[in-house]
């Protein structure tokens, strides 16, 4: 179909339009500064994510915290526990 136009739906002898087919890009800036949609979106959700495991080690924290034991091998469990989790706490920030 030699006569068939590029872009489906368009006007016969109307400009390619060679946008659709890039990426929509969001910002203010120069070219190098602008992000796709996509790619913003997925920044979103990543730090989303940790903004949610963040809570979660905090929390195990104040579980570790609060229990209360006599058991000098339960102690040095709950010990071992507090110092991972705020390992963690501390390398995310």
């Amino acid at each position: 179909m030699a006569n068939a136009p590029e872009n489906p739906g368009a006007k016969p002898g109307a400009p390619k339009n060679k946008w659709l087919s890039e990426p929509v890009s969001v910002g203010l800036g120069r070219d190098d500064n602008f992000i796709s949609e996509e790619d913003r979106r997925t920044a979103e959700l990543h730090h989303a994510a940790q903004e949610r495991h963040k809570q979660v080690l905090n929390l195990q924290r104040e579980n570790v915290l609060s229990q209360k034991t006599s058991n000098p091998g339960r102690r040095a469990a709950l010990e071992a526990a507090l110092a991972q989790i705020e390992t963690q706490i501390q390398a995310m920030g």
